[in-house]
């Protein structure tokens, strides 16, 4: 293997699943690389899990502690264009070179007898905790993949875990009810170590975990919250206060939530990271976040969301009432079909006047013609009194070409939200080129 893109070819078939949950075969693996519990440093490491909201956060925490001086290891996922995204060293991706040589690290490992199989999230999160293992950093933040128990980033203790929100989302995983997926991601706390958790309502199995391997559970309108008006917001968590805070740069309804959820990390863990109020105003300013109801300059509008699930869909619909007038909302989405398909379009009902349905290049995804079905589904059962006009649909085979024809349908005032997946997103950056 001579190039990334080899060395990641490799790695997908390498397993013959794609998702295996557990922490086995990550375990055998780590502890032959020399990892440990907490990838043998003493530095802190703040893990942040959830089902929306988890890769704000970890970009705020990011944003706030470089501002601050601190040396940063961040791992967020997934990628849009480049595997590089996933790992920043002092927020600068790392290098194909640095990657490598942590994939060359990690194939020895596992096939030291007994070989280990490893999925390619399994092999690719080991040789980030590697990488980080070995470079000069003052905190390290590990954003949670799928879950939390059994997730491989749950290898390590962290010093600080944060959890946002909590939906229901991959269910073949963890679970059809908001309790049995909270119970999984507070899989991720430590006993006598701070618990943050920001959804307004938790799940009574998040808050008894915590109880249960006794963690210092900290919640959002208990043990810290937010305030604000127009033009600033103001922070209180166990004796912290910071007022007159800008807001944060990345744009969205349930923003504040994710930003109190970084606050409060920070808070918990002041006597070891302090940081100064001008550094936690300056990162909230300046932090960037691809995705997440990302609205690029010019015109048409265009927006960038992976809302895929209804949670998310709901907080992207009432982002989109916010915004000024726009004659019409052209939407490009595609998505796994185990997701809840009816339930995202549900939630943009009526704000849709032309849909671009696109499948995805992947087994897992819904075809445009499946999208197209739940779609209209979702607006013949609709109650008289809630009926909204038909919107336009129209059906591609992948993102490329769904974008194309969204711009050419589009006019100048118009707005294009692509939306779902990651990989819809993906697909119509890489089709749209950059920004």
């Amino acid at each position: 293997m001579h190039t990334l893109d080899e060395w990641l070819s490799r790695i997908e078939g390498m397993h013959t699943a794609s998702i295996a949950m557990g922490l086995e075969r990550s375990r055998v693996v780590a502890d032959r690389l020399g990892l440990g519990t907490h990838l043998g440093t003493d530095v802190p490491i703040i893990t942040v899990g959830g089902t929306n909201g988890k890769g704000s956060t970890v970009a705020m925490l990011e944003s706030i502690l470089l501002t601050a001086g601190y040396r940063v290891g961040l791992y967020i996922k997934p990628h849009f264009v480049r595997f590089n995204e996933r790992a920043h060293l002092n927020g600068a991706e790392a290098t194909d070179a640095q990657l490598i040589e942590q994939f060359e690290a990690v194939d020895a490992a596992r096939n030291v007898e007994p070989a280990v199989e490893l999925t390619y999230y399994e092999f690719t999160t080991l040789a980030i905790l590697r990488l980080f293992s070995r470079a000069p950093l003052d905190v390290v933040i590990l954003e949670v993949g799928l879950g939390g128990r059994l997730d491989t980033v749950n290898l390590i203790d962290a010093d600080c875990a944060v959890v946002t929100g909590i939906a229901v989302d991959h269910v073949d995983y963890l679970g059809a009810t908001r309790e049995l997926i909270g119970f999984e991601k507070a899989g991720i706390f430590r006993a006598g170590r701070p618990a943050i958790c920001a959804d307004p309502d938790p799940p009574r199995s998040l808050i008894d975990h915590a109880a249960a391997v006794g963690a210092d559970l900290w919640l959002i309108g208990r043990d810290f919250n937010y305030a604000g008006d127009r033009q600033q917001w103001n922070f209180s968590g166990r004796g912290t206060r910071r007022a007159s805070l800008a807001y944060p740069a990345l744009r969205g309804a349930n923003q504040l939530f994710n930003a109190s959820a970084a606050l409060a990390a920070l808070a918990s863990l002041a006597d070891r990271l302090p940081v100064a109020q001008q550094a936690v105003r300056t990162g909230l300013l300046t932090v960037e976040l691809d995705g997440r109801f990302q609205v690029l300059p010019g015109k048409p509008t265009v927006i960038y969301d992976v809302a895929h699930n209804p949670q998310a869909a709901a907080a992207l619909a009432h982002s989109l009432d916010g915004m000024g007038f726009h004659p019409y909302t052209l939407a490009i989405f595609g998505a796994m079909r185990d997701k809840d398909i009816e339930g995202i379009v549900a939630a943009m009902q009526g704000r849709v006047d032309r849909w671009f349905l696109c499948g995805l290049p992947m087994p897992r995804a819904a075809t445009a013609e499946q999208i197209a079905s739940v779609l209209d589904f979702a607006r013949t059962s609709r109650p008289p009194s809630e009926s909204v006009a038909d919107a336009e649909v129209r059906l591609f085979d992948g993102p490329a070409a769904a974008w194309a024809a969204a711009m050419e349908s589009a006019g100048p005032d118009d707005r294009i939200v692509a939306f779902g997946s990651f990989h819809t997103v993906a697909g119509v950056m890489k089709a749209r080129g950059p920004t």
